[in-house]
Parts: structure tokens; sequence; C-alpha cells
């Protein structure tokens, strides 16, 4: 018997369901801890003395390591099985959350969230190995909803417990939140996971993959971070991009040529698979970027407080709760491609609206727009993960799981990065040109410097400090302005983005289409030979 059909035989049918809240459990620990920093960057910030451009090295270290990560889920299932790997990879993550609560200065917190992130890339693959293994293939969708209801409940109330810690603490408390569901889900694993099915020779593992990976993913993430400040031509930029295009493609030429590759090439030779890629890595990326933008939009623009940043997030979360059992269920009775293609252009129409976001935005037309965004990802999910894995072949579903995530955290990563980056830009941009607009022929400016001395002096301000102090009032005004257009541009581009992604969402119909057809005909024209002859 196998491991698995032996914890049938101990457990029930109620084993299922005790495997699934298991996985539930530390996928919960691994993604409060992907989104809940974002309410604490603010913060991060002002306590080490760091740009905005390196703070987001949190939230993308983090991605990175995850996304390098990825791929080991498969040969750790095979290696030492699901129980040892889950209880090895929570015992990290829970190093590296106490390690970012004491960390002294933004390296070591950087360090931490590469800990954590590393150990989080094992685990999400590794949950959907085990939900296929123990539910039957019509029944997988709705294993999938049921499952994301306790993945999307830790980002919607995470942020607001975040906040809430950081009101009346400070920031490094959000690190040890995830501590306690990372400690429940050991302690099931012993209880709930199969131990290794296989007990002949453990397969080898492709350690030069991983670390050509880990060097393409380092050195392109750092350079796009530099950029701007060093000079998209200067020689280091240049230099480290020319190492990222050479590791990328000698990752390739590895990965074909290897005897155990870590990524099997040999997916993408599935057409309906390499649609479903596309589609992911563009979900993740503007999932991920748009997630990282708002709260620190709301808190840096806006003023709002870390709790009621995390407020803000909490009703999309609520509302995803419902949302992803239905669309579980939907994805098994309906083309995937049909509800990706919902999803994606309800994301598109929600960051189409937040595109018009200003300092004066209220604060539930915000939480509205985050809603509607909400509910396309609840609809593309449970699509996404069943409907990938549904055109590969059984043996090459760990791969295919594996593979499918890691092309998510992928546009995750780069999503956060390239928006960071390219914010920063704009926000250089509209400065100078609103800047180049605050002259004496002005009427607007100076009527506005003209009221704000009035003001200052009212206050009892000495006559000498007036300008100045109107000035540098101005200045700041006219930050706000050029930060906000910036953002507004940021959502804008996540809208054409996700409008791009219904062109491989088209192509994975058609050839879905097509593919039936052409199964369909087969017992047709067997049947035909047969009464021929």
């Amino acid at each position: 018997m196998s491991p698995i059909e032996v914890l049938f035989k101990r457990y029930g049918p109620a084993y299922r369901w005790w495997a699934t809240l298991t996985v539930m459990l530390a996928t919960i620990s691994v993604v409060l801890s992907t989104t809940i920093v974002n309410v604490a960057i603010p913060a991060v910030m002002g306590a080490f003395g760091v740009s905005s451009v390196q703070a987001q090295w949190i939230s993308t270290g983090f991605l990175a390591a995850m996304t390098a990560t990825m791929l080991l889920g498969d040969w750790a299932d095979k290696a030492i099985g699901q129980r040892l790997t889950m209880n090895i990879a929570m015992a990290v993550f829970m190093g590296g959350s106490v390690l970012g609560g004491i960390a002294p200065n933004e390296t070591v917190l950087t360090l931490a969230r590469v800990i954590q992130g590393a150990a989080a890339g094992v685990t999400q693959p590794l949950s959907m190995i085990l939900l296929f293994s123990v539910f039957p293939p019509n029944k997988r969708g709705a294993a999938m909803g049921i499952f994301g209801i306790g993945v999307v409940l830790a980002p919607a109330i995470g942020p607001w417990v975040g906040g809430l810690l950081i009101d009346a603490f400070n920031w490094r408390y959000v690190f040890y939140l995830g501590l306690p569901p990372a400690g429940l889900a050991m302690l099931m694993s012993n209880l709930f996971l199969p131990g290794r099915a296989d007990s002949g020779p453990r397969p080898a593992f492709d350690w030069t993959g991983l670390g050509i990976l880990s060097l393409f993913l380092a050195v392109l993430l750092n350079a796009l971070t530099n950029a701007q400040r060093m000079g998209w031509t200067s020689d280091p930029i240049l230099f480290q991009f020319a190492i990222a295009a050479v590791a990328a493609v000698g990752f390739v030429y590895w990965e074909l040529n290897a005897e155990k590759p870590m990524l099997d090439m040999h997916l993408f030779k599935n057409v309906p698979f390499v649609a479903a890629s596309v589609v992911s890595f563009i979900m993740g990326a503007g999932m991920f970027g748009s997630t990282y933008l708002l709260p620190v939009f709301v808190q840096t623009i806006q003023g709002m407080t870390p709790t009621q940043a995390g407020l803000l997030l909490m009703p999309a979360g609520f509302v995803l709760v419902l949302v992803f059992p239905i669309a579980g269920r939907m994805s098994d009775a309906m083309p995937a491609p049909i509800l990706i293609g919902v999803g994606m252009a309800v994301f598109a129409w929600s960051s189409w609206l937040t595109a018009a976001v200003d300092v004066n935005t209220g604060f539930w037309a915000l939480a509205w727009w985050t809603i509607l965004s909400r509910i396309g990802l609840g609809l593309v999910f449970p699509a996404i993960s069943a409907g990938s894995l549904a055109v590969l072949r059984p043996d090459q579903v760990g791969q295919g799981s594996g593979a499918m995530n890691f092309i998510r955290q992928l546009g995750g990563a780069f999503g956060v990065n390239l928006l960071v980056v390219f914010m920063e830009r704009r926000t250089i941009m509209h400065a100078d040109a609103f800047a180049a607009t605050q002259t004496s022929d002005n009427s607007a400016s100076m009527a506005l410097l003209g009221e704000v001395a009035r003001m200052l002096h009212g206050a009892g301000l000495p006559d000498i400090q007036l300008f100045p102090v109107a000035a540098g009032f101005l200045a700041r005004s006219v930050i706000i302005q050029a930060s906000t257009a910036a953002f507004r541009d940021g959502f804008l581009i996540v809208t054409v983005v996700f409008l791009l992604a219904l062109i491989p969402t088209w192509m994975m119909h058609r050839l879905g289409r097509k593919k039936k057809s052409e199964a369909a005909g087969e017992p047709a024209q067997a049947s035909k030979k047969a009464k021929a002859a």
C-alpha cells in the first residue's frame, strides 16, 4: 500500500479534508508573510532611512527566493516525502520570521525575507501535489476552491492585524504573526501528510540549475533596482544585465540537457500549457504589483495609518472567500479559459477605476475597487490551477505544478520590481513637469503662496520666514501631485497588462476546443474503419 492509501485506511474518507487543512495552514503562514509586510514598508523606510526602491527588496527578495525554490517541491516529494519536506520548510520559515523580527538593519531584514521566501517556495507546490493526490479529477476544482478560502483569509485579515500591531507596538511584530499557523502545520504534517512513497534510491537534484536560476534572479532584479540611481547605461548596470542574459540562456540550455532537470522544458512543447503559463505570469505580476501599490499609496499620499490600510484590504478578502468555492465548482463544470477571461477582464476594470485615485479618494471607493479586483482573481485562480494541469499527463503533474507556481511567482517578483522602478521614473518626470509651471506668471500658484503666507502670518510666524515656508509647502504639494500621478500610471499599466492577457487566454480556449474535437474525431474514425472491415 502507498503512504496515502495507508492514511486513507487509518482516517477514512475524512482524511482528504484533514490533509487539506494541514497544507492550508502551511500555505496561510507563508501567504500571510507575503502580503502583510506591505503595510509595514513605510515604517521600515522610516526606521532604517531607506528609499522606496531599496525598501521594495523586502517584498521582491521574498518573491525572488520563493520563485527560485518553487521547483524543489516535486523533487523533495520524491526524495524525502511530503511529511519531512513540510517539517523542514516550516522550520526554516519560522527561523526566517524570528530573524526578521530582530533584524538590526535593512540588510539582515532582506536576508530574513529571502529565508522566508525560500521556505515558502517549497510549500505552495507541495500543497497542490497533495490535493491532486487525494482528490479525484472531477473534484479537484472544488478542492482548489475550498483550499483557496484559507489562502485568501490570510491576506484578508493579515494586513489589518499587522496594522494593529504596528500602531500598538512597532513593525517588527508583523514578522511573528505567521509563527502560530506554521507551528500548527508542522504538528499536523506529522499526522496527516504521507512519507516517501518510493523505497528505492533517492533521485538526484539539479543543484546546478538552481544555482544558475538564483544567479539570474538576483543579478537581474538587483540591476533593475539600482538602474535608476546608477544610470541605465552605466557600466555596472550593463554588466549585470549581461550576466543575467547569459544566466538565462545557460539555464535553458542546462535544463534541456541535464539528466535530471529541475524544470522539465519539454512541458513547454504543450501549447495550451504555454498559454496558461503566460496568463499565470501576468496574473502574478498584476496581483503582487497591485497588492504592493495600494497600501503604500494610502499611507504615503493619503496619510492613512497601517491599521486603516489593513482595513482597506479586508472587505476584498472576505468577498474572495465567497468567490473561491463558487469559482472552484464552476471550473469543474465549464471551460477554464472562459472563467480566466472573465476574471482578467474584471481585474482590468478594477485597475482602470483605481487609476483615477487621488489624495481625496474616499475609503469605500478604494475598498470597492479592491473588491472588484479580488472577484477577478477569485475567478482566475482555481481555473488556471486546474486548467493548466489538466492538459498534462499524470506523470507530469508534479513538475507542472511546480512550473506553474514558479511562473506565477516569477511574474510577481518582476511585477513588483518593475512597477516600483516605473513609478520612480514617472514621479521624477511628473515632478519636473509640475515644477516647470511654478513661475511668477502662474496666477494659481502665486495665489496659493499668498494664501499660505497669510495663514502663517495669522499664526504668528515672523515675516522673514513667510515666503520660504510657503514655498516649501508648494514644493511638498508638487511632490504629492507627482507621486499621485505616478501611482495612477502604475495602475494604468496593470490595466493594460491584464487586457493583453486576454490574448493567450483566447489561445487556450481555441486550442482546447481544437484538441477536444480531434479527440472526439478519433473514436468516430475508428468506428468507421471497423464497419468498413
